[in-house]
């Protein structure tokens, strides 16, 4: 590996030492009601967005809360310490598709209609927020 690779390698890995991450894989819900949930908590502190979880009425919150707690504990076990009041946000949470199960439903006369079970994939990073003042 070259000098500039190298060096260009080890501020990546510098910059990622105080994010972490959790995925959310196939959740049985569609991926346009999961990012009515993930708006809401985007660029939040990580302890308000868990309160707002909590007190969401959507069934993708539960879900949700689930992975930013994994997130959290991954930051947690990464920096050996524990994540204090005020220190962590969310930095990045994206929802994509995940594959969908098709099915049919029968239909008058002799057709059938095709039903899409649909699911959904989430990636969400915390990182500390001294972090946040130095990308903007």
């Amino acid at each position: 590996m070259g000098v500039r690779k190298r060096q260009s390698a080890e501020l990546r890995k510098e910059a990622r030492k105080n994010q972490a991450f959790a995925k959310l894989l196939d959740v049985p819900s569609s991926p346009r009601k999961m990012r009515l949930v993930v708006d809401m908590i985007r660029g939040k502190e990580v302890f308000r967005a868990l309160g707002i979880l909590e007190f969401s009425n959507k069934e993708a919150a539960a879900r949700l809360r689930k992975c930013l707690l994994s997130a959290i504990s991954n930051w947690e076990a990464k920096n050996e310490r524990k994540a204090e009041n005020g220190e962590l946000y969310v930095s990045t949470v994206f929802v994509g598709p995940a594959p969908m199960l098709k099915r049919l439903r029968p239909a008058p006369q002799g057709r059938g209609y095709r039903i899409r079970k649909r699911a959904n994939h989430v990636t969400l990073y915390v990182d500390t927020i001294d972090n946040k003042s130095t990308k903007e």
